[in-house]
């Protein structure tokens, strides 16, 4: 016998039902036209017979798709389900009040229209043909809450096949952020970001990216840990993601625990839960940088990091210098597809994340080394950064 399937709304009063669950009710989203049909003159043009004069010309020029579909200003969020925010694998319908929750936020703090798109795939294979086979509807593609380390070849192989932006946010929405915030915490200390030695606990996907937007920022050197310690070349156990990441990270040839590694250090990033000792944040170098990003509880709790550390940031909205998402991903679409970008390029990121700092940098206390997400300079800031890095690096079709 199956078990009984239960509503948790059902019998409840609308003013005793938990505000989430009432908030959702119905899905977040709805489409709406962007062009009146009040009558039969209107029908004719929206419809048939006008339509197939604007099909016929895009058969003969498909680039004309742009210009006369939605093509060029909606984004599709695609998600398997299987890291869902704190939650994990919890597969694709019950991940899509999240896509939905994206999708909106796209709209909100971009003017960006996405489409929310849960997969019922989980082959890297048929995920990546199943993108590609619905790529022509769009121009960009979001990857979100795909688990490590299938995201990286995911990505990787849909930007090698598609000519629009393809962008797994996890990465690097979270590194741009992660950056802008760095590059603030260093200023309103006086110290140049070439001078820092920063410790990634954490070798996701976040981990990963923050660890290739830093170094191509400059920073001093940057070392990541997974569970095992120190990603270094001298480990035989690491992934290809990993073995490359040792590559390029850890020019100083640490070894052994995160804890050892962060003694000493000047920044610590948090990007994989647990539980960092408090004796280890003691031991970093004189007032250092605490990014505890992981949700809902931070590696080392805000409260402990402020003891030894000058500036703190985490990835809630309760504590001050939130790194959040948001305040990168509506404004780097926004601006690619401004410019019809084939791609976003690591230079996109960097401007992203320099605009993005810059727009609180006469602002800065221990408080505010980056922005709220409801700063309403953001968006305009990156978009407009980003549009101008891709026309500089020639990804730019318009």
């Amino acid at each position: 016998m199956s078990a009984e399937i239960v509503n948790p709304t059902d019998g409840l009063d609308d003013d005793v039902i938990d505000p989430a669950f009432a908030l959702h009710r119905g899905g977040k989203m709805a489409v709406r036209a962007t062009v009146p049909v009040r009558d039969a003159d209107d029908l004719s043009l929206a419809y048939t017979p006008g339509v197939a004069k604007v099909c016929s010309a895009i058969a003969e020029q498909p680039e004309l798709v742009h210009d006369y579909t939605w093509t060029s200003q909606v984004v599709a969020v695609v998600t398997d389900g299987s890291a869902v925010l704190g939650l994990g694998d919890i597969g694709p319908a019950a991940s899509l009040p999240v896509m939905e929750g994206k999708a909106i936020l796209f709209k909100q703090f971009g003017g960006v229209d996405a489409v929310p798109l849960a997969l019922d795939c989980r082959e890297v294979d048929e995920l990546v043909e199943t993108v590609a086979r619905l790529a022509p509807s769009f121009g960009g593609i979001n990857l979100e809450d795909i688990s490590a380390p299938r995201c990286f070849e995911i990505e990787q192989r849909l930007k090698e096949r598609l000519d629009i932006p393809v962008f797994h946010d996890d990465q690097h929405g979270t590194a741009i952020v992660t950056l802008a915030a760095l590059r603030n915490a260093a200023r309103l200390r006086g110290r140049q970001l070439g001078a820092l030695r920063a410790v990634i606990s954490g070798a996701g996907a976040a981990g990963v990216a923050i660890a290739r937007i830093l170094v191509e920022a400059g920073i001093g050197d940057v070392a990541v840990c997974d569970r095992k310690g120190v990603v270094s070349e001298d480990r035989g156990d690491l992934t290809p993601v990993k073995r490359e990441l040792a590559g390029f990270t850890n020019k100083a040839g640490r070894t052994g625990s995160l804890e050892s590694a962060m003694t000493g250090a000047d920044v610590f990033i948090g990007v994989s839960g647990g539980t960092v000792a408090d004796e280890a944040v003691a031991g970093m170098a004189p007032d250092p940088f605490v990014f505890a990003m992981a949700n809902p509880n931070p590696e080392v709790h805000p409260d402990v990091a402020a003891r030894t550390a000058s500036v703190v940031a985490t990835g809630r909205s309760d504590y001050p210098n939130q790194i959040n998402n948001v305040l990168a991903f509506p404004g780097v679409f926004a601006g690619a597809l401004q410019v019809r970008a084939t791609e976003i390029t690591e230079g996109m990121k960097l401007a992203a994340a320099e605009a993005l700092a810059a727009v609180v940098a006469d602002e800065l206390d221990a408080d505010r080394v980056i922005p709220s997400p409801f700063d309403e300079r953001v968006a305009p800031a990156v978009t407009s950064a980003v549009a101008a890095a891709a026309r500089a690096e020639g990804v730019a079709r318009r």
